[in-house]
């Protein structure tokens, strides 16, 4: 058993020695756990926003309903179905008689199913108080009908590929470039470092939209059935702010690694919380209220809502204004610290 002992140990050490090895093997399956934790711990039950046009008996009459719904009061339908529709409430429900009418958005299936129970069962109670059973709940949504899930998870997914696209593209780039010596070779060449610069962020804006564009061509075959809005094509400035802001996130990843590797897992260790926290792969509605503002805070959060709005949502251009503003801004402070980051050699 001795030369089994022996290699186990040499094994074991080298294992330990390898710092890479052991974050992705230990520290960063750790990390998820700690990060779905907070995202799906149970912090009670997390209220849904609806609106109330007019007198709404079921609602007026019942007691604690403030600890799952967070009602508004509406006087004009229309407008409140609008807000709906744009993503600020989960649904708007009005009375007409013994008829109750429920609007709610299938961008957020969870909630609606939550409110539709909700309703239900408040329907279920005053018909059971009263004989004959004469209260009705007619539900449904504010957006086209033949919409599918596909549209509101397209945006998210696509700029999720984006985000890993242009970071993973900068990163391997740059820490590629610095260890073959090409970078000093481009420095030493007559040609200027803006033009450098300028032709590698055309290069990976270039990709991105090539990106786009399949990825949405695919989304729309008619076994996924993608419908796009009026103003889909506003999700192009979006895509561009968004290669550009993730690009720098990938210069600062390869400023700071060593080997490919190494920039491949501060990459990995970005953008992947990034997508968990900014509501790509699920909603974060029953995530802690600490979750939710500290994902105001990420680009990715702001490039889904953008593009969500104008694929989507239907809504007009100027509505990804301040969600655009907000990726840039964010860029140039990455931008910024890139550069301070930045090495032409890796002495």
């Amino acid at each position: 058993m001795s030369p089994f002992r022996s290699l186990s140990r040499a094994m074991l050490l080298g294992f330990v020695r390898d710092k890479t090895s052991v974050f992705f093997t230990i520290l960063f399956p750790l990390m998820f756990l700690v990060l779905f934790g907070a995202l799906l711990t149970n912090q009670g039950v997390s209220k849904s926003k609806i609106i109330q046009v007019g007198p709404v008996a079921v609602l007026d009459q019942s007691q604690g309903l403030g600890e799952i719904l967070d009602i508004t009061r509406r006087n004009d339908l229309a407008a409140a179905q609008e807000e709906v529709r744009q993503g600020d409430f989960v649904a708007v429900v009005r009375q007409e008689g013994d008829r109750y009418q429920l609007f709610y958005t299938a961008a957020d299936q969870v909630r609606a199913g939550t409110v539709r129970g909700v309703f239900g069962q408040l329907i279920g109670q005053a018909n059971a108080a009263g004989v004959p059973q004469r209260f009705t709940l007619e539900a449904e949504q504010v957006e086209d009908k033949s919409l599918k899930v596909i549209q509101y998870v397209t945006p998210g997914l696509l700029s999720w590929a984006i985000s890993m696209g242009a970071t993973f593209g900068a990163a391997m780039t740059l820490v590629t470039w610095r260890q073959k010596k090409t970078l000093r070779r481009l420095r030493l060449a007559p040609v200027r470092t803006t033009t450098v610069v300028s032709a590698r962020v055309g290069a990976s804006v270039a990709i991105a939209l090539v990106q786009t564009a399949i990825f949405l061509g695919v989304a729309s075959l008619p076994m996924f059935g993608l419908r796009l809005s009026d103003y889909w094509w506003m999700c192009i400035p979006m895509v561009i702010a968004g290669t550009l802001v993730f690009m720098a996130i990938g210069m600062v990843a390869g400023g700071v690694a060593k080997t490919s590797e190494a920039a491949a897992g501060i990459a990995n260790l970005i953008v992947l919380p990034m997508a968990f926290l900014s509501g790509t792969f699920f909603p974060l509605d029953a995530a802690p209220a600490w979750v939710r503002t500290v994902s105001n805070i990420f680009p990715m959060k702001h490039l889904n809502e953008g593009m969500l709005d104008v694929m989507v949502r239907g809504q007009g251009p100027a509505s990804i204004l301040p969600e655009l503003g907000i990726i840039l801004g964010f860029g140039l402070v990455i931008g910024l610290i890139a550069v301070l980051l930045f090495r032409w050699d890796d002495v």
